[in-house]
C-alpha cells in the first residue's frame, strides 16, 4: 500500500502501471522537468524503466511536498478525491491516470486548464488478479500545454 497517514486506500486500489501505458505517452512526458511521483505502491515505479529519473520516495502526500515541476502517477482511485482537493492547493501541472467518470465530478470541475489523453484501449491494472480493469481511463493533463486540448493515442 502507498503511504497515507489519514487516508487508505482501498484493497486493491494501489496498482502498478505498466511501462507500456507510460511510453504510450512518453511524448508528452518532459524530460527536463523535475518529476514527482507520489503514489508509492510497493516501492518500485515503471516509469523508471523509460530512464525518467523521479522522485519517488515513501512520503505521506499529503503533508509533504518535495521540489518539483509536474507529477506524473497512477493514483488510488478510492482517495482520487482527497488527492485533487490536495492537488488543487499544490497548483502544479500534472498527468494523472483516472477513470473516465472522475470528469465528472464537482471536485474535478475545479480544474479549469485540463487536457485529455485518451488512452488507444482499456488499461489493465491489475494483471495479478487476472482479469482486466471494468472501467475506462483517460490521462487528465493539468497546466502541460498539448498541442491539443483530447489527444487520441493510436493503437501499438
Amino acid at each position: 500500500m502507498a503511504t497515507y497517514r489519514n487516508v487508505q486506500p482501498k484493497l486493491y486500489d494501489d496498482c502498478i502501471t505498466h511501462v507500456s501505458v507510460w511510453r504510450s505517452i512518453e511524448e508528452y512526458i518532459p524530460r527536463d522537468k523535475a518529476i514527482w511521483c507520489p503514489f508509492y505502491f510497493n516501492g518500485n515505479h515503471t516509469l523508471r524503466e523509460l530512464d525518467y529519473e523521479i522522485i519517488h520516495e515513501d512520503r505521506d502526500f499529503f503533508t509533504y511536498t518535495p521540489e518539483y515541476d509536474i507529477i506524473v502517477d497512477n493514483p488510488p482511485f478510492s482517495i482520487k478525491k482527497k488527492i485533487l482537493e490536495r492537488l488543487k492547493e499544490i497548483d502544479k501541472p500534472f498527468i494523472l491516470l483516472m477513470p473516465v467518470s472522475t470528469i465528472c465530478y464537482n471536485y474535478f470541475k475545479a480544474f479549469k486548464d485540463i487536457q485529455i489523453i485518451v488512452p488507444s484501449k482499456r488499461i489493465n491494472f491489475a494483471p495479478q488478479l487476472g482479469s482486466s480493469a471494468t472501467f475506462d481511463t483517460l490521462f487528465y493533463c493539468y497546466k502541460m500545454n498539448l498541442p491539443k486540448d483530447i489527444i487520441f493515442l493510436e493503437p501499438s
